[in-house]
């Protein structure tokens, strides 16, 4: 086997085609297609100042090394990166010192901010006290923080890491759980509609699979140990991520399907919903789908 445009050794077959890639070809071909979705998508304005979520892993680290190439060429926008330390015992830190020694090393400013510090909880505390499914507490408290403390910075935009696994299993998470006003949240770019409220986010690594990002951040250095959640495990996250990887086996193309299907539908689905008000918290004045946001409900129960 030899790489299909410039017939050397192979790193990487392409999934869903017979295409093979050395280490030059597909670092090429990744950046490529990072920089297409970025453009067409309008994820960066010149002049804009962009955030990107950092967890220290394989994803967030490769998007905030694209994004940092591609702002060092423009020079007007600048880029800063925001992390949260959830309090993990034994997993958290590791990969959070994997962020902070890639913004020192690039001069990036990092800013930390821990549920600790946040709440007066760490996630594993948290779960002890309030019995309920990690993943739940996690995702809302992060989510929280995320968009609170982008406000605070003034940033423009929120870059993550979500890369096109990550969708498939979204889209299909919120089909079994009949969640479509949440579906018409999702996409390359974030939200229903622009509100003063959220930081619209976008996702620059959205077409590209799990396997070509680990590739790329392996290749590039950025993330050589595979670090997962102690808490993975116990989601709806992990069971649907491996019935696709299970579909995927037989149906090559069955991830690809449901990101393709659901663009088609995705301007439908924001049309229906485009009119809904959004609420905001009368506690932290966070948006809210009721009265108290999610967060301080989960605060009020800690406490």
């Amino acid at each position: 086997m030899v790489c299909s445009r410039c017939k050397t050794r192979p790193v990487i077959k392409l999934p869903n085609s017979a295409v093979s890639l050395c280490k030059s070809c597909f670092i090429k071909y990744f950046e490529k297609k990072v920089r297409r979705t970025i453009r067409e998508y309008n994820m960066i304005t010149k002049g804009e100042v962009i955030a990107v979520g950092v967890s220290g892993g394989k994803d967030s680290l490769t998007t905030l090394h694209i994004l940092n190439q591609i702002v060092k060429q423009q020079r007007t926008t600048k880029i800063l990166a925001i992390a949260i330390n959830e309090g993990i015992h034994g997993y958290r830190d590791k990969t959070l010192d994997n962020a902070v020694k890639y913004c020192d090393k690039n001069g990036i400013k990092l800013h930390i901010y821990s549920f600790e510090e946040e709440f007066g909880y760490s996630l594993d505390k948290a779960i002890k006290k309030l019995k309920l499914n990690p993943c739940s507490i996690c995702g809302v408290f992060r989510r929280y923080l995320l968009n609170q403390k982008a406000k605070e910075l003034k940033v423009d935009k929120l870059a993550t890491g979500h890369n096109l696994d990550d969708e498939a299993q979204s889209i299909i998470m919120n089909f079994f759980k009949n969640s479509t006003e949440t579906s018409a949240r999702l996409g390359p770019v974030t939200g229903i509609k622009l509100d003063k409220g959220f930081i619209q986010r976008v996702k620059p690594l959205y077409f590209l699979t799990e396997k070509e990002v680990m590739t790329y951040a392996f290749l590039k250095g950025l993330n050589e140990e595979l670090n997962e959640c102690p808490y993975a495990t116990e989601s709806l996250r992990n069971d649907v991520k491996e019935m696709l990887n299970e579909f995927n086996i037989k149906y090559p193309a069955t991830k690809y399907s449901v990101i393709n299907s659901f663009l088609d539908i995705l301007p439908l689905l924001k049309e229906k919903y485009k009119n809904n008000k959004l609420k905001y918290c009368k506690y932290c004045g966070e948006p809210a789908s009721n009265e108290t946001c999610q967060a301080c409900e989960y605060v009020g129960m800690l406490k």
